[in-house]
């Protein structure tokens, strides 16, 4: 009688920790759903390219958009922010020069 109560002791906590496994995961799922949430108002609607309508975006793109970004996009877009930066000031050393007015 002894092994069985043992048993029945062990197979409770197994099935304790099974509810309690799926209980987690249910939370991770919410947290996801929550995040996405989140998300889509940050980044807000998209309109879409064939009816002109806007939309919400989908999981995948939300994905897309906040994932690491492309280490190459990111110095291009850098270099291309610089030049345009170089361009409105006209390209001199202004820097040099300081703020006091001398030239």
């Amino acid at each position: 009688m002894l092994l069985f109560g043992t048993e029945s002791s062990v197979f409770q906590s197994a099935t304790q920790k099974a509810k309690d496994q799926n209980i987690s995961n249910y939370n991770i799922a919410r947290c996801s759903v929550f995040e996405n949430r989140v998300l889509r108002r940050v980044f807000g609607p998209k309109r879409d390219e064939v009816t002109g309508e806007w939309r919400k975006l989908r999981n995948e793109e939300l994905s897309d958009l906040y994932t690491l970004p492309n280490i190459v996009r990111v110095v291009k877009s850098r270099r291309m922010r610089w030049a345009g930066h170089v361009a409105r000031t006209g390209g001199g050393d202004r820097g040099a020069q300081g703020s006091g007015g001398e030239t």
